[in-house]
C-alpha cells in the first residue's frame, strides 16, 4: 500500500537504527524488521509454482522486484527452512547466479555490489519442498491437504500469523506490500484454483496438468495471498457499487454444494451493500470480489474470502443464529477493516478485528432493530479480558497482539464511542477512516489503499468530532483494566463518580434513567450528585452504552 510511504519510510529508519530482535518462534511474524529487510520495499511478485496433492509438495519460483531506500549489499527474505532453495538468479547479465546463505527461516542473498537509494533489486528465487501442513487452520496455518466430501483433493492456504513465507519466499512483514502481483499456480485435472485479483485464464500443460493464472492489480497484504484448490464449480453474479462501477463476484463452490452456494449469494450481495452504505465502496472493484468455499473456517484473503462457514449462520458466533451468515460477514468487512487499510505493526491489529468485529452487531441492528443490536454488544461482552491493551505502544508480533482484547473490547470502544459523539458524528468518522479522502472513493488503481495506526484513528476522530480525544483513547486503548462507575446512595441522594485505572482523566457522561426520564450525566467536572425519591426507580446506563466494570452479558 504505496499512499502511506512517507509513514513506511519512517518506520524503516527507526527500525534500521533499533537494534534487531530475534524471532522467538519462525511462525510468529511482525516484531522489528532487521536493517537488510527494512532497506528495501517490494513493489512486484511474480509466483509461479506447481501444487502436486499426491506427495504434499510444491515447487516452482517468485520473482521479487523491490525498490532500495538504504544501501544494501545482502538481500534477506523469509522462507521457512522446510522449504529448499534451488538456485537463485539476477535480473542483470553480469550475475545470472546469486550467492545465497540459509540462516534459520532466512535467505540471505549476496548481491553483485552494493545497491543505492533510488535503485532496483530484480531476481528470481527457485523453490521447493513440502511446506508445513496446517496444525490447526485457520488459528495456526500453513498448507491444509484435506478430501472433498466425494474424495477429491482440497487444498487451501492460512498464513496470517506464520507469514506467506511457509510456502513462498518474500519478505515477511505486514508493513511490505507489493503495488501489484501476478499467481500462477499448475495442478492436475480436473482441479481449479481460485486466487487473489482478476482470472487471466488457464492453459494445459501436458500430462494431465493445468495453468491457472490470476493477477492482483492493487496492494495486497502478502499475509492474504491465498491458493484454494479444489474441482470448484465458479458461480457467476456481479453488483453495482455506490461507485457507479459494475462489480464481478464469484463464488468457488464445491460441486457437492452448488445450490447451497446459489442461495447464498443474495446475502453475499445484501452484505456487500451493507458495507457500501456504511463505509464507501468496495474497494477492489478492479479486480473482483470472490468467495471460495475452504476446508477451514474462514480468513480475509483479498479478493478472495476463504469461507468455510457450511451455508451455517451459527459458526462463529457460539451456536446463536442472528440471522445472517457471521462468518462470511467478518470476513467480508476486512476488505474495509484490513486491506483497504492495514495497520502499520501488528500493535494496531485492533484496526482490522475491533473495526471488523463492530460491523456484525450494526448488521443486526439494520436487519432487526436497536433491540438485537444490544443484545448483540451484550452477548459479545463475554469475550473481555482486560489484560493487555487493545494497542500497546510497543512494538509488537502477530502471536503477541493476538493475546489481547482486539476483537471484542475493540467493537466495544467503538460502541462507547458512538454514545460519545452520536450516530451523525461517529458514522462520518467510520466513513472517514475507510475513505479519509472523500475522492479516494472514486480510484481503483491501488492509491485508494493505506496504511494507518491507533493515533491516526484517534487524530481523524478528534478532527471531526471537534474534541479531544486522547484521554478516551488513553484509557479503553492504551492500558488494559476497565474504568469503574460508583454509584453511592444516601436517602435521596445518588452519587455518580468514575474510579479509573491510574487516576487517569475520564470525562465520560453517562445515561440516568429516573423513572421513565432518560437524561444524560455529564461527570468531566468529577462526582455528581442527583436527588431522586428513594420511591422513584433509578437504572445507571440503562442500555449500557459505556464500557465498564460491570456491563451485562447474556
Amino acid at each position: 500500500m504505496r499512499p502511506s510511504r512517507s509513514a513506511f519510510l519512517l518506520l524503516a529508519a527507526l527500525v534500521a537504527a533499533t537494534p534487531a530482535l530475534a524471532r522467538q518462534d519462525p511462525h510468529d511474524t511482525g516484531g522489528r524488521l532487521i536493517p537488510e529487510q527494512a532497506s528495501y520495499d517490494v513493489s512486484y511478485y511474480d509466483l509461479d509454482i506447481r501444487v502436486n496433492p499426491a506427495d504434499s509438495t510444491i515447487g516452482g519460483t517468485v520473482r521479487i522486484v523491490a525498490g532500495v531506500h538504504s544501501p544494501i549489499d545482502w538481500f534477506v527474505v523469509d522462507l521457512e527452512a522446510v522449504l529448499e532453495v534451488h538456485g537463485i538468479s539476477g535480473a542483470d547479465p553480469r550475475a545470472d547466479e546469486l550467492a545465497f546463505e540459509r540462516r534459520g527461516g532466512r535467505v540471505w542473498i549476496k548481491l553483485p555490489a552494493t545497491k543505492q537509494p533510488g535503485s532496483t533489486v530484480d531476481l528470481t528465487v527457485a523453490y521447493g519442498g513440502r511446506p508445513r501442513i496446517a496444525p490447526r487452520p485457520p488459528w495456526d496455518g500453513g498448507l491444509t491437504w484435506a478430501r472433498t466430501p466425494s474424495g477429491a483433493p482440497w487444498i487451501a492456504t492460512t498464513c496470517e500469523g506464520e507469514g506467506g513465507d511457509v510456502y513462498w519466499p518474500l519478505k515477511e512483514h505486514v508493513s511490505d506490500e507489493p503495488d501489484s502481483m501476478a499467481i500462477r499456480v499448475t495442478v492436475p485435472d480436473p482441479l481449479v484454483v481460485a486466487s487473489n485479483g482478476r482470472f487471466l485464464g488457464s492453459h494445459p500443460v501436458g500430462d494431465g496438468w493445468t495453468k491457472w493464472e490470476w493477477f492482483v492489480s492493487t496492494p495486497i497484504n502478502t499475509y492474504n495471498v491465498a491458493l484454494n484448490i479444489a474441482p470448484y464449480v465458479r458461480l457467476d453474479t456481479s453488483f453495482v457499487s455506490v461507485a457507479g462501477d459494475t462489480v464481478p463476484v464469484e463464488f468457488f463452490a464445491l460441486p457437492e454444494n452448488e445450490q447451497d452456494a446459489r442461495d447464498f449469494l443474495p446475502e453475499v450481495l445484501d452484505h456487500l451493500a451493507f458495507f457500501e452504505s456504511l463505509l464507501g465502496p468496495y474497494p477492489f472493484r478492479a479486480d473482483k470480489y470472490g468467495v471460495a468455499q475452504t476446508p477451514h473456517l474462514g480468513m480475509e484473503h483479498q479478493t478472495i474470502i476463504a469461507y468455510g462457514a457450511g451455508f451455517r449462520n451459527t459458526s462463529m458466533t457460539r451456536g446463536k443464529d442472528w440471522g445472517f451468515d457471521a462468518l462470511h460477514h467478518h470476513e467480508l468487512s476486512h476488505e474495509w477493516w484490513g486491506n483497504l487499510i492495514t495497520n502499520l505493526d501488528w500493535s494496531d491489529m485492533w484496526l482490522h478485528e475491533g473495526f471488523g468485529s463492530y460491523m456484525q452487531p450494526l448488521y443486526v441492528e439494520r436487519l432487526q432493530g436497536p433491540d438485537a443490536y444490544t443484545a448483540y454488544m451484550h452477548n459479545s461482552r463475554r469475550g473481555l479480558r482486560n489484560e493487555q491493551s487493545v494497542a500497546p505502544r510497543q512494538v509488537m508480533s502477530e502471536e503477541e497482539v493476538y493475546g489481547g482484547d482486539i476483537y471484542a473490547k475493540g467493537a466495544w470502544v467503538l460502541h462507547t464511542m458512538r454514545y460519545l459523539l452520536g450516530d451523525d458524528t461517529f458514522f462520518k468518522i467510520l466513513r472517514r477512516q475507510a475513505y479519509p479522502d472523500p475522492a479516494m472513493e472514486a480510484v481503483t488503481d491501488g492509491r485508494q489503499t493505506r496504511f494507518g495506526t491507533t493515533d491516526d484513528f484517534m487524530i481523524l476522530a478528534e478532527g471531526i468530532a471537534g474534541l479531544d480525544l486522547e484521554w478516551f483513547f488513553e484509557v479503553y486503548i492504551r492500558q488494559p483494566e476497565l474504568p469503574e462507575l460508583v454509584t453511592e446512595r444516601t436517602g435521596d441522594a445518588v452519587t455518580l463518580s468514575w474510579r479509573v485505572p491510574g487516576e487517569l482523566p475520564f470525562p465520560m457522561p453517562v445515561d440516568v434513567r429516573i423513572g421513565d426520564v432518560v437524561e444524560r450525566v455529564d461527570l468531566s467536572a468529577g462526582p455528581v450528585t442527583l436527588r431522586i425519591p428513594e420511591d422513584v426507580t433509578m437504572e445507571v446506563d440503562p442500555d449500557d452504552r459505556v464500557l465498564r466494570v460491570g456491563n451485562r452479558t447474556q
